[in-house]
């Protein structure tokens, strides 16, 4: 019987992982990571009451670390928080406005207004941990 134990999580784990597509999908939510673009900022911001911004570069070591974070987060809180990720070397004027001068940096923003900043590539469950506090959202 012990012998099924690894089988018996793996269904639990996969039936939960599609649990959450299937809610994303009900609330409209893709779990989807957006693109945030200079031109197209303000308005993504206002559409968007709880936004994480992965502020990023092609060249950046950690940011290429911090992505695949990102995307399992955007299916964690699908419906709830939406991430986003700018590109600076394409979008200097984000970074110039939020003063960014290291990468990854992390914006988060809560009915228009930044929340909270993390630079720096944290571990999933330290970013989970401040998307939490910041929107009050488990």
């Amino acid at each position: 019987m012990e012998e099924n134990r690894p089988v018996d999580d793996d269904l639990q784990r996969l039936r939960e992982e599609r649990l959450r597509e299937l809610e994303a999908r009900i609330q409209g939510g893709t779990g989807g990571v957006i693109e945030v673009v200079d031109d197209r900022f303000q308005e993504i911001v206002r559409e968007h009451s709880f936004l994480v911004v992965d502020v990023w570069a092609e060249w950046c070591g950690p940011c290429r670390m911090v992505a695949p974070v990102i995307e399992d987060l955007a299916r964690d809180f699908a419906g709830r928080v939406t991430f986003g990720k700018c590109n600076v070397d394409q979008n200097p004027t984000l970074a110039s406005s939020f003063s960014i001068t290291a990468i990854p940096t992390l914006l988060f923003f809560a009915n228009g207004m930044l929340v909270d900043r993390v630079v720096g590539a944290l571990p999933k469950e330290a970013i989970k941990a401040r998307v939490m506090r910041a929107f009050g959202t488990g």
